[in-house]
């Protein structure tokens, strides 16, 4: 709770930063840990600007950044994050119009 607690304090500060991509960009040589770091504060970032960062229980909220971090990650790791979003664009594409 307390690690979550200084990310959400982290992102707060961070947010009215200039250079906040510099905390949310890791090079191809970072650690999974510095890569998961800058994904869960890029994550943090975007539902604080969303306005859905308060929304949900902490727990719940925390859950929801660690698997989406967690899913990026495997993506990267299989080399098809890139086409990841193509690839589902293209399945729902092909669905809807089977669909009509």
């Amino acid at each position: 709770m307390k690690n979550y607690i200084t990310i959400l304090g982290l992102v707060a500060i961070l947010s009215g930063c200039a250079e906040f991509n510099k905390y949310i960009t890791v090079s191809s040589t970072a650690t999974p840990q510095e890569k998961f770091r800058a994904c869960a504060l890029s994550e943090a970032q975007s539902k604080l600007q969303n306005g859905t960062l308060f929304t949900k229980t902490m727990t719940a909220t925390k859950d929801e950044i660690v698997n989406t971090c967690i899913k990026k990650m495997a993506l990267e790791a299989a080399g098809i994050d890139s086409e990841a979003q193509s690839i589902a664009s293209n399945i729902i594409n092909n669905l809807q119009a089977l669909n009509k």
